[in-house]
């Protein structure tokens, strides 16, 4: 088989690019901090690192459920 500039090959190879770069592109807004980062820390518990969802205190700190 042979691969000429009308095959369709060559649109494969740009889709097969733009999507790398598409996931590139991704990956870097992805590493970004964005606004409320420090509070989510600050929700996790600081023993076992779970989030902690209201005011109450984490279940490792309670103790085993009855």
């Amino acid at each position: 088989m042979r691969i000429t500039p009308g095959s369709g090959f060559d649109m494969i190879v740009k889709i097969v690019l733009l999507f790398l770069v598409g996931i590139a592109v991704l990956a870097m807004f992805g590493r970004l901090r964005f606004p409320g980062q420090k509070r989510l820390e600050a929700a996790k518990c600081r023993k076992c690192g779970r989030f902690r969802i209201g005011k109450g205190p984490c279940a490792c700190e309670k103790g085993p459920r009855k």
